[in-house]
């Protein structure tokens, strides 16, 4: 009986609610540009064990990763390839100046990271022009897939000795 009468008071207490003021806090608001002071914005990137950190800025699109020009830091072009990827996306090549910072794992892992960082700044610099773009191309959806463990009595992670039945 009185679970009843707790339901009916709570029926009669939504029935009293404006809900156009609940379709107002459903509507899913609208994201604001985050930079900070220099008009940087901010994001973190992770690729099997690495991380980075990128902030990027409006410039002549100069990429910096751990203080050295990305020719000298990615020497291979799919590497630097990896990393432009977000602005191809985007339509923002050469638009912005890239500083990151990256550690851990190799260089693949590193430029995964990065580009993911990279991804994540943009959203955040102008989340009304760049996120629906970014997410459609899964940039800024983390991967991740790392090293399977090596298991106990075996070569690698999958590789076994040779069975032998004698």
């Amino acid at each position: 009986m009185e679970i009843e009468k707790n339901i009916i008071d709570t029926v009669k207490k939504v029935k009293s609610v404006d809900l156009t003021s609940i379709s107002e806090l459903l509507v899913e608001e609208e994201k604001t540009p985050k930079r900070d002071s220099l008009g940087r914005a901010y994001g973190t990137g992770g690729r099997k064990s690495s991380t980075a950190r990128a902030w990027i800025k409006p410039g002549k699109g100069k990429i910096t990763v751990n203080h050295k020009d990305i020719e000298q830091y990615f020497k291979r072009a799919v590497l630097r390839m990896i990393i432009n990827q977000p602005f191809e996306e985007t339509g923002a090549i050469g638009s912005f100046d890239v500083f990151a910072t990256v550690k851990g794992s190799g260089l693949s892992g590193q430029a995964g990271a990065v580009r993911h960082a990279i991804s994540k700044a943009l959203s955040e610099y102008d989340p009304a022009a760049y996120h629906k773009k970014l997410r459609a191309a899964g940039l800024l959806t983390r991967d991740h897939r790392t090293v399977e463990r090596k298991k106990y009595g075996h070569k690698k992670a999958r590789k076994r000795f040779q069975f032998s039945k004698r």
